[in-house]
């Protein structure tokens, strides 16, 4: 397989709401045995649905150096959960092979994302995207 793709750009309801952003194009890489779908927070043994999240402090890069953390909504701390995703979406695209991966943008996992910084909101990888990107896959993001 050469893709490793976001579930959710895919049809399937695993985004934090439980729904899906499906794009036709995916589906197909899917359907044709091209594209492996993944959802890194639930890899990472997160529920569906879940509290939405988002990266405090910096992006993806510093929350796997443990100097950036995952919070969701409601405060709680999900760093090892979205670092687990992100590691067994990279054990999956080396086990198939894949050189690219197509994922959800605006998330703290898989695309560019908003992160709080403090006062500020700034633009950033999400954990898996760097993680991917740091091992050689191509990284192309998706609304």
């Amino acid at each position: 397989m050469e893709y490793i793709v976001s579930a959710c750009l895919a049809g399937v309801g695993c985004r934090y709401d439980g729904g899906h952003c499906e794009i036709p194009k995916i589906r197909r890489l899917v359907a044709e045995g091209r594209a492996l779908p993944v959802c890194p927070e639930q890899l990472g043994g997160l529920s569906t649905p879940r509290i939405p999240a988002e990266i405090v402090g910096d992006g993806g890069e510093a929350v796997l150096k443990e100097k950036a953390l995952v919070l969701d909504k409601e405060n709680r701390d999900v760093t090892s959960a979205f670092i687990r995703g992100a590691e067994e979406t990279w054990k999956l695209a080396r086990l198939i092979g894949a050189t690219k991966a197509i994922l959800k943008e605006r998330s703290p996992s898989c695309g560019v994302t908003q992160i709080c910084r403090g006062e500020e909101t700034i633009s950033g990888e999400g954990v898996t995207c760097f993680l991917l990107r740091t091992h050689g896959i191509q990284v192309q993001g998706m609304e």
